[in-house]
């Protein structure tokens, strides 16, 4: 079997800020693509500075609130802040920091055409930002 690739950029509409889940989105951008790995990896990158992409719990939402709670506790906001970065408001640098905390790049195996993740597993895209705009995640498929 030779290698082969795919890759698609999908757009996800803008999100009120918190931790959404987007497997289901990204499933229904992806499965015709992906059903024709049968091993291989899939990775995504999010072309943002202000929202992150993390693997989480996919079944309960308070995980989700719990989350937004935990790193608006941790990373200071608002005109008080001690952040130097504020032209484009006072939450901007709080949502970079928190980008760099989770990150804008997953890799997931691919097995038998499906993303190989645990149970209770789900892909978030994280919104940082109080006004967002829609986001951009670049998916790249490589595998047999």
């Amino acid at each position: 079997m030779a290698a082969k690739w795919a890759q698609k950029t999908v757009v996800i509409p803008a999100q009120r800020r918190g931790c959404h889940l987007i497997t289901p989105k990204i499933l229904r951008e992806i499965e015709g693509d992906l059903s024709g790995f049968k091993c291989g990896l899939a990775h995504f990158f999010l072309q943002h500075t202000s929202a992150s992409l993390t693997i989480n719990e996919n079944y309960d939402s308070d995980v989700q609130a719990d989350t937004e709670t935990f790193l608006n506790r941790i990373v200071p906001e608002g005109h008080n802040a001690p952040w130097k970065h504020t032209m484009e408001g006072p939450d901007d640098m709080p949502a970079h920091i928190k980008s760099s905390m989770f990150g804008c790049a997953l890799t997931i195996p691919i097995t038998d055409g499906r993303l190989n993740m645990g149970t209770w597993q789900g892909i978030w895209l994280c919104e940082h930002r109080d006004h967002a705009n829609p986001r951009k995640i670049v998916i790249t498929l490589n595998g047999v």
